[in-house]
């Protein structure tokens, strides 16, 4: 086995690059979708906490209460996923997208009926439920429902690749980063184009994929997952 093989094979599935570009893709659809609907963020908090508080100095509460809903509902998801990942660590990558499919099913049945509480509440849940459930690429922190901490490391990949040289880590930091950032912008895109196409079923997207994601963390081998389970706690590369 190469080196490069084997390197490749001391992957935990979950932290694989396609899992990882199509969890961004979600992301940026999920964000896109979100906002032509409800003009809130189910990922970007930073956003909707700036329109909070911009509101609240004004004093048009009504306004900073639409902001409310997503930060709530993001802290409650990091907190449950949080929890998962601490009960039940060989099963918590499958269980949380499972319950984001579910989630996904559940905003898309009573979008209708419910549609500020729906959207608001049920997709910031997934939002958070999926950065704290998958936070590594290849062993790096990323975030795959943001894009700006994403940005940063293929520039900074880049930079270090110029500055010293070829070298293969900078330049693979680089293109696994910078897949990641095309792969939201591609979702955002997309989300967009089939939400404004048609809003009753673009959720379906996003569903259709995170099955696609359940299928390939079962094709991967378990070996590599089951020694990185501890080792994932006490070592990220930063």
């Amino acid at each position: 086995m190469s080196l490069q093989q084997a390197s490749a094979a001391s992957i935990p599935r979950d932290e694989s690059l396609p899992i990882s570009a199509i969890l961004a893709f979600v992301g940026g659809y999920i964000e896109a979708y979100t906002w032509i609907v409800h003009r809130v963020f189910a990922n970007a908090q930073s956003a909707n906490l700036v329109f909070l508080w911009v509101n609240m100095a004004k004093g048009q509460w009504q306004a900073a209460s639409h902001y409310v809903q997503p930060l709530a509902a993001f802290i409650v998801g990091v907190v449950l996923a949080s929890w998962l990942r601490w009960a039940a660590p060989r099963r918590a990558v499958r269980i949380s997208v499972l319950s984001e499919i579910a989630f996904l099913f559940v905003v898309a049945i009573l979008h209708n009926q419910l549609p500020e509480q729906a959207g608001t509440l049920g997709l910031s849940f997934v939002a958070a439920f999926q950065t704290v459930s998958f936070p590594r690429v290849e062993g790096w922190t990323y975030n795959s429902v943001m894009v700006t901490s994403n940005f940063r490391q293929t520039i900074e990949g880049l930079f270090g690749a110029i500055a010293g040289g070829i070298a293969p880590q900078p330049l693979r930091r680089s293109y696994v980063f910078g897949t990641v950032c095309i792969a939201f912008g591609s979702g955002a895109a997309s989300g967009a184009l089939a939400t404004e196409a048609s809003r009753a079923y673009s959720l379906i997207v996003p569903v259709l994929l995170l099955v696609i994601v359940v299928w390939l963390c079962e094709q991967r081998p378990r070996d590599a997952d089951s020694q990185s389970i501890t080792a994932r706690e006490g070592s990220v590369r930063t």
